[in-house]
């Protein structure tokens, strides 16, 4: 078995945890508040000190960027943090696993491929690219083995206040409320189950294929919001889904008075119009699925029920 860091404990970093965990493996959880599995060895420490950092992570396989910078800091966190990631990856020569998302490809026409340039207009999916390009170009000089991981909007388990999927819109569903959905609730979207973004990174850390690649996580066949609500509600035996889009009025109200839905802006075209990964490259190459969409809708289910 293998030893792995993982920087950030959050709706990612913890599910990586427990599963490389339950594989046997030597885990390794640094926060900046020491939290993490129980079952893991914890570490504080500032994940953007790069020398604290390679110390860490000197003699591990794999260091996991699980990190989540405030949604609304990524201009000016992200750089620092990926940097030192890259350099800890390098002067260990740990393989670096990136948790990516989608944003770099910007508005795209038809089903998003691993091959698409990244030239997304708005700053966030910019941020996120230039973190892609230098860590592949260390990868094309030899100095560092790379690879990331891409999901789309997250469900599940642990899933956060920040997808629109996440902790307010699955429990008032099931407590039979009206629940309002970003954009277009009719729109079909790609979601991306939890525990598959941490298969998906135990097995590119793992694995000589995947290195130097960007790689989207299983996915099961796009859903619309207000499909997966009905899926959500069916299973917990709720009321049926009231999911209506915010009025343009109120967002527009919202983005004025809140920096977090201001800065939704830049993304919003991922809720307004069809937003489909296609996640074919990784399930052949690996062997790897998506958890079963039954399966994915009674964990969340249950999740929501529990907290």
């Amino acid at each position: 078995m293998g030893r792995h860091v993982i920087a950030g404990a959050g709706q990612v970093g913890a599910h990586l945890a427990r599963h490389l965990l339950a594989q046997g493996h030597e885990v390794v959880v640094v926060t900046r508040s020491g939290s993490g599995p129980a079952e893991a060895e914890r570490v504080t420490a500032d994940v953007t000190d790069s020398e604290r950092l390679t110390q860490i992570t000197k003699g591990a396989d794999a260091l996991h960027n699980c990190a989540g910078p405030a949604y609304t800091r990524w201009a000016r966190d992200w750089p620092p943090l990926a940097a030192s990631l890259l350099t800890a990856a390098e002067a260990t020569d740990a393989v670096l696993v990136t948790a990516g998302n989608l944003y770099g490809y910007g508005p795209v026409n038809g089903p998003m491929t691993e091959d698409l340039p990244l030239t997304a207009p708005g700053t966030k999916g910019q941020v996120r690219a230039r973190m892609w390009t230098d860590a592949l170009a260390a990868h094309e000089a030899g100095r560092a083995r790379i690879t990331e991981v891409r999901g789309s909007d997250y469900f599940g388990p642990g899933a956060s206040d920040q997808t629109p999927v996440g902790t307010r819109f699955v429990p008032s569903l099931l407590a039979g409320k009206r629940t309002v959905y970003l954009g277009d609730p009719d729109q079909p979207h790609s979601w991306t189950y939890l525990p598959d973004v941490a298969t998906a990174m135990a097995t590119v850390a793992t694995d000589e294929r995947a290195w130097g690649k960007p790689w989207h996580v299983p996915n099961n066949p796009p859903l619309s919001a207000r499909a997966l609500a009905e899926r959500l509600c069916a299973h917990a035996e709720a009321p049926a889904p009231r999911v209506t889009p915010i009025p343009g009025p109120i967002r527009f109200a919202l983005e004025l008075a809140s920096p977090l839905v201001r800065e939704l802006k830049e993304t919003r075209y991922q809720f307004d119009r069809p937003f489909i990964v296609d996640s074919s490259a990784f399930e052949t190459t690996f062997g790897v699925t998506a958890t079963p969409l039954d399966e994915a809708v009674a964990a969340t289910v249950a999740a929501a029920r529990n907290d």
